[in-house]
């Protein structure tokens, strides 16, 4: 089955980079692995945390961010039982493979002076919640397998959905899609599908180049700093 095998990163806008980088090193013990300017964009910094060797959060500043309000159940939820707008991230929840890494988090994170509560059994996972700079709502859990959609999709719901008998089948069993090797022309620009938001001759202008031309304009390819390693070769 083609489809992603994990998160590579998630991007959390921040006003603050430095405390949400001193918060997440120190507190959860994520090592910095990047912190740099922003490819293409003034004034823009990006840094990201390690969880994985495949898998960071990251972190956007930019002085624009500085000048939005925050509104708790509009911008962020604040809680994980609380709303937040359509498209925004209402919790981030975080990794751990076992029950006694679980517990050893939440006293890493106590002895932080941070209060944390749980573990709450949800079935599936179990789970200890606290709060992050600027009102992030943060989780840890751990599963001892994976969920069973069996069990946990329950008609009930479905119903509430709107979701068909239909629907609800191709969702829990998405079509194959053939690779073409890369090979697949940009379809044009439909409305009803979703769209990044940019000026819109921008927009026009990069949906009609060719791949090729877009990544030869926007590649940064280079670190800013050369490697030790590289610099002895």
């Amino acid at each position: 089955m083609l489809k992603p095998n994990g998160v590579h990163h998630l991007a959390v806008s921040t006003a603050d980079i430095r405390g949400q980088l001193d918060f997440f090193t120190d507190v959860l013990g994520m090592e910095l692995v990047a912190l740099y300017n922003m490819h293409g964009l003034k004034d823009a910094r990006h840094g990201f945390v390690k969880a994985s060797a495949s898998c960071y959060i990251a972190f956007v500043t930019m002085p624009a961010i500085a000048e939005i309000p925050v509104e708790i159940g509009k911008t962020h939820a604040g809680n994980g039982g609380n709303a937040s707008a359509p498209g925004t991230m209402q919790h981030l929840a975080l990794n751990v493979d076992t029950e006694g890494e679980l517990l050893a988090m939440r006293d890493r994170i106590r002895l932080k002076g941070v209060n944390v509560i749980g573990p709450i059994n949800h079935g599936f996972c179990r789970s200890i919640y606290f709060a992050g700079p600027e009102h992030l709502t943060l989780e840890i859990a751990t599963s001892e397998q994976g969920i069973d959609a069996e069990a946990w999709i329950d008609p009930e719901v479905v119903a509430i959905a709107g979701i068909t008998p239909e629907e609800l089948e191709r969702f829990k069993h998405p079509a194959p899609v053939e690779a073409a090797g890369g090979r697949v022309a940009q379809p044009p620009a439909d409305p009803a599908k979703p769209h990044m938001l940019m000026p819109p001759d921008r927009y026009r202008a990069v949906l009609a180049m060719s791949d090729q031309e877009f990544s030869a304009q926007a590649d940064y390819p280079d670190p800013p700093v050369k490697p030790a390693a590289v610099l002895a070769s």
